[in-house]
């Protein structure tokens, strides 16, 4: 277990690597090759040209396009100074390089954004794990029944509305109309938890719809296949009680292609649940990466994905170690 720990934290490094190279290149180097000058994006277009040549010099702009990368890469675990002249600023580590549109370094907008998508993240998947698995459960158990037909046709529904569609749905109808919740303008760390769960419960019911029904699907499909196998027969001729053949066996095999789809679900969602956290105006990853991209903060822009990188690249790594401890067939294998 310790040798294949190694060996995928070290993909996850190369992983996380060849991602920084890819987005280091389209936000910094494909401008550049497109015509267009970094300096004035950062500076605006009313700077003057000694200006903006002081800009480049000390956003090392006019390097080598492999010293430019070496610069940032080494900058994130160590820091780095950015140097014109006597003109030094200071990013401390983690430093992803500093916002065009604030100024400011990147990670301190990651900070402030990041306990937002994670309260978001955790509040909603554990909606929509326990949601989805025990109606795919159910719906496999009284296959063909009323309940059957019932919660899969919803499930349908659910996978088919977009987030942002049932968001604008349930925000007309529990803020506006009924005015049963009420959704802060903001949310910090010094807020009480019950501003955060009043803010929070509509969009994690909202996001936990669309993905519990994709799994309530999911899980009654695997299960109805588990359910005809020999081993399942062979339980249930030996004696052993119902619930411990559905739970112990049946349940428990099932939950090794839920547990991949949840990896990369969780993965996502840290990286930025951007539909969700846009149309509930919620100051997350996801918001803020839309407001970089409509700002052309490149930095920012770079931070959210190479945070969104390596948010999937440790979910798929601990759903990997997860394995083993659900499935004894894959500690054998």
């Amino acid at each position: 277990m310790l040798a294949y720990l190694i060996r995928r934290l070290f993909a996850v490094v190369i992983m996380v690597l060849v991602v920084l190279l890819a987005t280091f290149t389209i936000f910094f180097m494909l401008p550049k090759w497109a015509g267009q000058d970094v300096a004035v994006l950062f500076a605006g277009k009313a700077t003057g040209a000694e200006a903006l040549a002081g800009i480049r010099i000390k956003l090392g702009l006019d390097d080598p396009v492999l010293v430019q990368f070496w610069d940032f890469v080494k900058g994130i675990p160590l820091g780095r100074d950015y140097v014109n002249g006597a003109d030094v600023t200071h990013c401390s580590a983690p430093c992803f390089g500093y916002s065009f549109r604030t100024e400011e370094p990147v990670w301190n907008t990651l900070q402030d954004a990041l306990p937002v998508t994670l309260a978001l993240a955790a509040g909603a998947c554990v909606l929509w794990l326990a949601a989805g698995v025990a109606t795919g459960v159910l719906s496999a158990l009284k296959r063909g029944t009323f309940w059957d037909r019932s919660a899969m046709t919803i499930a349908l529904g659910g996978v088919s509305l977009p987030v942002f569609f049932t968001g604008m749905v349930a925000m007309g109808i529990f803020v506006h109309s009924l005015g049963w919740v009420h959704i802060a303008d903001s949310l910090s760390t010094e807020d009480s938890i019950g501003v955060w769960f009043e803010t929070l419960i509509l969009p994690w019911i909202v996001l936990a719809f669309l993905n519990a029904a994709m799994y309530a699907r999911l899980t009654r499909a695997t299960m109805l296949e588990i359910l005809g196998e020999d081993y399942i027969r062979t339980a249930r001729a030996k004696g052993l009680g119902e619930s411990a053949v559905i739970t112990r066996h049946a349940l428990r095999s099932a939950m090794t292609p839920i547990l991949t789809v949840f990896g990369l679900d969780l993965g996502v969602l840290l990286g930025g649940a951007v539909l969700t956290e846009s149309t509930f105006n919620l100051p997350g990853l996801g918001l803020a990466a839309v407001q970089a991209i409509s700002s052309k903060d490149l930095p920012v822009i770079l931070g959210v994905t190479l945070f969104a990188a390596l948010a999937i690249a440790v979910a798929n790594l601990v759903v990997d170690l997860m394995y083993a401890v659900i499935d004894p067939r894959v500690r054998l294998g």
